[in-house]
């Protein structure tokens, strides 16, 4: 799992076809509850898919580059560009469904 900020995020990009973007706060139930989901995502996808966390209040600039408005908000990268999204609290098998669409 990648912590996203606004200088490594072009990295990140650069470095992964497949990248899920989870765009949270500290603050935000539903974020907390999504979670452990996105961790357990990790783990099983960890040498297929970079799964990253982006806190939009430390790293604002990347919310603002995907027009975050609220959270959490699920972005799918493929390539560099992004190919889908999820906003909300969704299941782990909507998000994995979404992966292997992808893969």
């Amino acid at each position: 799992m990648t912590i996203v900020t606004n200088t490594n995020f072009n990295d990140i990009l650069a470095n992964n076809k497949l990248v899920l973007m989870d765009f949270w706060a500290t603050w935000c139930g539903p974020c907390r509850a999504l979670s452990p989901v996105v961790d357990e995502i990790a783990e099983e996808y960890a040498d297929r898919v970079a799964v990253c966390k982006c806190n939009v209040d430390d790293a604002g600039d990347v919310a603002m580059q995907y027009r975050i408005m609220n959270i959490p908000t699920l972005v799918f990268l493929k390539d560099g560009k992004m190919v889908d999204r999820t906003v909300g609290l969704v299941s782990k098998e909507e998000i994995v469904s979404k992966l292997e669409a992808l893969l």
